[in-house]
């Protein structure tokens, strides 16, 4: 790569002009800005001190040493007082492109399977309600983090824990008991997350009765909170699911079965899968040994109430509670079970939590208090912490019904996209089932390219219209780029008989071949520097910038009418890359790209 040999050419003339020793890789060379001439830019402040010249003088030594010593690689360098831009010659671009015409791989470095994990856990649902929105967010950016880091040869490893258990869950299972007249998914045609998750709602909506009737009996309302006697039945229940009563246990699993059947039904249409799936059933029992670990060590304690804590006031924090005075155990309780689980099934690089930002400190907890216990790999535990997804009418929440459903909005979507392509009136040619692919196919575009493309740490607003449209910073806009990249080669291949496995002699080209030519070849470092920070945010509007710069060497350049058949045949195979780097990079987005639309 140029940027590479031009670092090592400057590391070389640094200390062969100054003497100053300079690794290659801490050169630091940044893009040349669109109003100066250049490709690449040198800052040589850094260097004047120790070579004792002029910033002018130091940046024209080094050009003059880069450029004999890179000759078929640089054509020109420019000084702009202490900023030496370097041009990278037309033949350079030209047999790069040539180079990754034909590679499927483009952008995307190979795993290495030996190597320890990265174990990424994201969805974690509730059992207690359907997905909704805020969920998706998570399903989505925990996938293509898991993508990303793929892509950057990283063995991941993506899981689940599902919150199966606790007074949630209990709240669904008696209102089901006292509301449900005996309703099943089967009875009523509904999901069987769906079916449960009304009656959490259902829940909430007499507990809050029984509240209003505490009150005006004369009862303090936070008194009136704890003594409602459906949550007292609630909390009740909960205990007897723990101590294994059998009834209980029997509705509990029979309800989660509703549940986990819709689940996978929402997971298969969003794209997402897992490779292992962890139950807070299973992992809370390990978590309350820790908890006696703790104790045994001295590093929790228990209050006279019996509920077990940890003092984290040394670490400025407050004091945690670990497991009630009932003795039934909390978030965090679990979290400590799976957490050890995890790392003994998977022996992990690194444990990362996709969680939304509200839980900040839950996490600061979990890695003090794994610290505490004596595991070293705590340090190994990364939060990664996004931003809310609201609505232009506010916050949802979903013990009152003011959720925006996943299957509803996925359902929405694609009936969107089925009108936005009928008024396009281009695809007469497809069978209907090609045509609800492809309504599929956008739909899922839209939404995750909408909610991919902000900064993971930003909340935002969702906006189901504008993440539709077929131009601007849209799913669609990328896809529909690609269709109609596809479709050249096609035509490419078909009817102009040429062959885009052969490479061509270098060419001459112009500066919107050139652009489209520097944006592919910064494709692997676009991904490392956004695979570094967690951001599918930073491949999403890379993908989108590439699109543009496609779309406008597309209008000016008549590709199929070329008179020249070597360099037709050239810009068909860069065709062919720019069509290759969007899909890889629209795969690490969890986005399929359509062949025709």
């Amino acid at each position: 790569m140029i940027d590479t040999n031009l670092q090592q050419a400057i590391a070389q003339a640094l200390n062969n002009l100054y003497g100053i020793a300079s690794d290659a890789d801490s050169i630091v060379l940044q893009k040349t800005k669109k109003e100066f001439s250049g490709d690449y830019t040198l800052v040589v402040f850094p260097y004047v001190k120790q070579a004792r010249k002029a910033p002018e003088a130091v940046a024209n030594e080094i050009g003059e040493a880069v450029l004999a010593a890179l000759p078929n690689d640089i054509s020109s360098f420019n000084v702009i007082k202490g900023f030496l831009n370097f041009t990278v010659c037309d033949s350079y671009w030209s047999s790069f492109a040539n180079a990754i015409a034909t590679d499927t791989r483009l952008g995307l470095q190979t795993v290495d399977s030996t190597a320890a994990p990265v174990v990424i856990e994201y969805s974690s649902p509730n059992t207690n309600k359907p997905l909704h929105l805020g969920h998706i967010r998570n399903n989505l950016l925990g996938w293509s983090v898991s993508q990303l880091l793929t892509a950057n040869g990283r063995n991941v490893k993506k899981v689940n824990l599902v919150n199966d258990r606790g007074i949630h869950i209990c709240k669904s299972m008696l209102a089901w008991l006292r509301f449900g007249n005996g309703e099943t998914p089967e009875s009523t045609g509904m999901k069987g997350d769906h079916l449960v998750g009304k009656y959490y709602v259902e829940f909430d909506k007499h507990y809050k009765e029984e509240v209003k009737q505490l009150m005006d009996s004369g009862v303090e309302e936070e008194q009136a909170k704890k003594e409602a006697p459906l949550l007292v039945e609630a909390q009740q229940m909960l205990k007897r699911w723990e101590d294994g009563d059998k009834e209980v246990r029997a509705l509990w699993e029979k309800m989660n079965s509703w549940v986990y059947a819709g689940f996978d039904e929402t997971y298969k249409k969003m794209g997402v899968g897992f490779d292992k799936i962890y139950y807070e059933s299973n992992t809370y029992l390990l978590g309350k040994e820790l908890v006696q670990r703790g104790l045994d060590m001295g590093v929790l304690f228990r209050k006279d109430d019996g509920s077990v804590w940890c003092d984290l006031t040394d670490a400025n924090l407050d004091q945690k509670l670990l497991l009630r005075k009932d003795g039934t155990s909390v978030y965090i309780t679990q979290d400590l079970g799976t957490a050890l689980l995890r790392q003994k099934d998977f022996g992990a690089d690194q444990l990362i939590y996709v969680v939304g930002n509200e839980q900040d400190y839950h996490f600061q907890v979990l890695k003090i208090i794994l610290k505490r216990l004596g595991f070293d790999w705590a340090d190994k535990v990364y939060h990664l912490s996004y931003g809310m997804v609201e609505l232009p009418n506010g916050k949802m929440k979903s013990r009152e019904g003011t959720v925006v459903d996943a299957d509803d909005l996925i359902e929405e979507m694609e009936k969107t996209a089925e009108e936005m392509c009928r008024d396009r009136g281009k695809n007469d040619d497809m069978t209907p089932d090609q045509l609800k692919e492809l309504y599929h196919i956008l739909a899922l575009g839209a939404l995750k390219y909408f909610l991919l493309k902000v900064d993971p740490t930003k909340s935002m607003l969702f906006n189901p219209a504008e993440s539709i449209d077929f131009n601007g910073n849209t799913g669609p806009f990328i896809q529909y780029t690609y269709a109609r990249i596809r479709s050249i080669v096609r035509k490419a291949v078909n009817e102009k008989s040429l062959d885009i496995q052969s490479a061509t002699a270098p060419v001459a080209i112009n500066d919107k071949e050139r652009e489209v030519i520097k944006m592919l070849h910064d494709m692997p470092s676009v991904v490392a520097q956004a695979a570094a920070a967690y951001s599918p945010a930073m491949i999403a509007n890379y993908t989108y910038d590439l699109a543009k710069s496609f779309n406008s060497f597309y209008q000016d350049t008549p590709i199929l009418r070329e008179a020249d058949s070597q360099r037709m045949l050239f810009l068909v195979r860069l065709c062919n890359a720019v069509s290759n780097g969007i899909k890889n990079m629209m795969w690490i987005l969890g986005i399929d790209v359509p062949e025709r639309m």
